[in-house]
């Protein structure tokens, strides 16, 4: 799943991480200190407004997922020079500003904004020693697939007015400097060694070569045309239609073309034949980075990988008390085998997936009162992945609902080469990344208007999926997994992320090739090599944060055993999910730090 399309936005590519500080509510206030403290708390929260403010003039795109039409027409080049040093001095200026505020005094949400907020900007300083910028673009992250959705009138970008339209005429005027400066960074990778693995690349020609049309009106920009609202004039219909014909085709296509021609010429000649992040200038170091940022812990990625090895071994035992269950002689390679090939657990066709995937909503939300007490009001909806980015997507993924309300959480799934998408993982994919995974995590947070807007909409990966996989494990208490193979379904998906913590820090810190992942995979768990080879290519090009999942759910699971070790009786799981979710996405030690003061008080 990715938590977040590829919304360009200081505060969530700065959402990043490590641990900081004291827990919040360590900080003691006296009655006489008190308005002093209300006072730096009062303060604080106008600074963060003003830091959002400037936040979304700073990154548009990010106000446009939001549901905030006033920079809809703007798009900067936000992988130029001059772009990285407005960040620069951004950040810089912003930590300082809230820095000669300080913590002291500060306790409760006042603390854990304080702390999240030196945190993101920390980080983001720190990652600049990294030249990122000079890998814009693999299989996973293509920016001009990112372009062709916000401008095919499905995604964020809203066409309903003529305002509208002429919005995304002078965003879309500036995507051909975008990709120019796009190649000028890739070719000051190819002169320092910073250039992605030729594995990742030869799958980004075949997704221009889907965008690329002889005809604008065959291309995914043609859809606000197509479905132009009836109640344009005449002459707003004939006006629009002809701007929209020429920017795609003499602006849009051309700029798509050079860079497929740069890509297939030049690029890929100077793709290296190593597949992990250590294999870059200064690449472990880079990697340490990402993994700390990824799972919001201090945890080496040496300490990481034996962590996946227990999981595995772990899980792999579970797995055999099913096999006991459904008397299945064999090995569990064997078993593997017959997950994947029975064709009992293959659906129809594509509509018969997605109507599976829709029965799940009305069934799981019927025990959804027994868990939950706070539910997000944003709507959700279910659609499958569009055809040109399918090949290279995971199975799933969830897409936020703006603030507004106006555009649903979509969860997306993936109908690709479907003798490979099984029923058996069809209850456990829900969970994660809808209901109540990804969809009651982000929605909810967003709902939280008494927070920062920079919280509101910033994310903590470690914390967001290693819900959706604590998300999974509700299961049986939801009215699913109940026969033992949908259950396998979910021991798989379990599996498949402690599977992650080995072969992701495998690639990126022990020389591990590509092929080796791909066969551990394979060896270890009943995933399909056509899923095996998109999740290498993925921890290939979006380093450590595969890591997040298993580390944050454990660390999750942890809590929950811990208070109902303490409060016995008096533990509720409905208290608990809404104690975990109620203040958004934290730091993994700020989530520990709260539940253990949600323990303490419970006890009395």
């Amino acid at each position: 799943m990715t938590l977040r399309p590829l919304v360009l936005s200081v505060a969530l590519l700065t959402a990043l991480a490590g641990c900081t500080g004291a827990p919040a509510g360590d900080t003691a206030t006296t009655p006489a200190s008190q308005p002093a403290t209300q006072n730096k708390a009062a303060q604080l929260e106008k600074l963060y407004a003003q830091y959002w403010e400037e936040t979304l003039k700073l990154n548009p795109i990010q106000a446009t997922f939001q549901g905030d039409p006033r920079y809809n027409d703007q798009l900067p080049d936000f992988l130029s020079a001059q772009y990285r040093q407005q960040t620069h001095d951004f950040n810089t200026r912003w930590l300082k500003t809230v820095k000669d505020i300080g913590p002291e005094g500060l306790d409760g949400q006042a603390l854990i904004s304080y702390e999240i907020f030196v945190r993101n900007a920390e980080q983001a300083l720190e990652s600049e020693q990294f030249p990122g910028w000079m890998l814009p673009m693999d299989q996973f992250n293509n920016i001009a697939g990112f372009i062709a959705q916000l401008g095919s009138g499905t995604s964020a970008q809203p066409f309903k007015t003529v305002k509208d339209y002429d919005n995304w005429l002078a965003r879309g005027a500036r995507i051909p400097g975008i990709f120019d400066t796009a190649v000028a960074n890739m070719r000051e990778g190819m002169k320092t060694g910073v250039v992605q693995p030729k594995a990742l690349m030869v799958k980004v020609l075949p997704q221009f070569d889907a965008l690329i049309k002889d005809k604008p009106e065959d291309t995914l920009f043609w859809g606000p045309i197509t479905n132009m609202p009836k109640d344009f004039s005449a002459e707003d219909k004939e006006r629009l239609t002809a701007a929209y014909r020429d920017m795609i085709g003499q602006q849009l296509m051309p700029a798509f073309r050079k860079m497929r021609g740069f890509i297939a010429d030049e690029y890929m000649a100077k793709t290296r034949s190593t597949p992990g992040m250590d294999a870059l200038p200064n690449g472990k170091a880079w990697y340490a980075f990402n993994a700390r940022n990824s799972t919001t812990t201090d945890k080496s990625p040496e300490e990481i990988h034996q962590i996946g090895l227990n999981e595995v071994a772990r899980i792999h035992g579970e797995i055999g008390k099913v096999m006991q269950e459904v008397g299945f002689k064999g090995s569990l390679q064997d078993f593997f085998k017959f997950m994947q090939t029975d064709k009992r657990f293959s659906f129809k066709s594509e509509e018969d997936l997605l109507k599976y995937y829709r029965s799940l909503e009305a069934k799981i939300n019927q025990k959804i009162p027994e868990q939950f007490s706070l539910i997000p009001k944003s709507p959700f909806e279910i659609r499958p992945v569009e055809a040109f980015r399918a090949q290279s997507m995971a199975g799933g993924q969830y897409y936020p609902p703006s603030e507004d309300g106006s555009r649903p959480g979509i969860f997306y799934v993936n109908t690709y080469d479907l003798p490979t998408r099984k029923t058996w993982d069809a209850e456990d994919l829900y969970l994660h990344e809808a209901i109540p995974g990804h969809h009651f995590q982000i929605a909810l947070q967003q709902e939280l208007t008494n927070l920062p807007a920079f919280r509101r909409f910033g994310g903590e990966t470690a914390f967001a999926e290693g819900w959706g996989l604590y998300a999974e494990s509700l299961g049986k208490d939801l009215g699913v997994y109940t026969d033992p193979y949908s259950y396998f379904g979910y021991l798989q998906n379990e599996l498949w992320r402690a599977i992650r913590l080995v072969v992701d820090t495998g690639l990126h810190s022990k020389g591990w090739s590509r092929e080796q992942v791909i066969k551990y995979m394979l060896d270890n768990s009943a995933e399909s090599e056509t899923q095996s080879t998109a999740e290498a290519e993925r921890y290939m090009a979006i380093p450590g944060q595969a890591l997040a999942y298993k580390i944050g759910e454990l660390k999750i699971q942890e809590l929950r055993d811990r208070a109902q070790k303490a409060l016995g009786d008096k533990f509720d799981v409905r208290e608990f999910h809404a104690e975990v979710l109620k203040d958004g996405a934290v730091p993994l030690s700020v989530l520990e730090g709260k539940i253990d003061r949600w323990i303490a008080a419970k006890k009395g």
